[in-house]
């Protein structure tokens, strides 16, 4: 058995990562050698290489550490879905970057002349990063969402969305007026109760989250602005703000 196993040096050689890296890695409980011996050695095996190379492509994908540990950590975290992400966190981490890569060339053949910033938007691989982190979420809120998504079948899930989708086109309506009006406050409250009611106890501070990612950019706000015309996650998110200060 031991000779399977990798010592710390063996480990650093092999995946790139300092020793002193792997050490901290250890203390803060984001990746524990399989055995340490009497003498204090850190010994590896396939499992812990298997946990550092996920640990390895979501610091490449930029996720801060205390994150990777929780969606590690998770009891509902599965490798093969989580690759599935990966992959598709990394293909959009290449289009992010051919983009910079055509702009920097622009700005040279224009002498530096930057007019255009959209391709530094980086909201769509930060949106889908946030969603991937939240899939292994362990808040009450995303353990309550689980338990309902499981008794609901794929076309309970989909008339769950198409109802919340239909807040938004409701906003659009009324995206020219107030958003602290009576009728726009009436909207967020009912918006509320039906986020508690599919998905997960919609408190004030879950729902002020929300309304900042509906604004952030991204898949979210594309969808709420195409449900409600250019403009309504925005309105939305104003509207949501002023209802969670009261």
């Amino acid at each position: 058995m031991n000779e399977m196993l990798k010592t710390v040096k063996q480990v650093s050689d092999l995946c790139g990562v300092s020793v002193r890296t792997l050490h901290y890695y250890d203390q803060i409980g984001l990746l524990s050698p399989a055995v340490v011996t009497e003498a204090g050695y850190r010994l590896y095996g396939e499992a812990e290489l298997l946990r550092l190379s996920q640990i390895l492509l979501y610091r490449e994908l930029e996720f801060p550490l205390a994150d990777i540990r929780e969606m590690l950590s998770s009891p509902t975290f599965d490798e093969t879905r989580a690759l599935d992400q990966q992959i598709e966190l990394l293909k959009l981490k290449k289009a992010h970057l051919e983009t910079l890569l055509k702009k920097a060339k622009e700005m040279r053949e224009k002498g530096g002349n930057v007019v255009d910033f959209s391709a530094f938007d980086k909201s769509k691989l930060e949106d889908y990063a946030a969603r991937a982190k939240a899939e292994w979420g362990q808040t009450e809120a995303y353990k309550e969402y689980a338990e309902k998504a499981k008794k609901r079948t794929a076309e309970d899930e989909q008339a769950a969305g198409a109802g919340l989708m239909e807040f938004f086109v409701k906003f659009g309506e009324i995206k020219e007026t107030d958003p602290a009006s009576d009728e726009a406050q009436e909207l967020v409250k009912a918006l509320q109760e039906y986020v508690s009611a599919h998905f997960y106890t919609c408190t004030k501070p879950i729902l002020g989250s929300l309304g900042q990612m509906y604004a952030a950019g991204g898949e979210f706000t594309e969808n709420i602005d195409r449900a409600g015309g250019a403009g309504t996650a925005r309105f939305a998110a104003e509207a949501i703000e002023i209802y969670c200060v009261k």
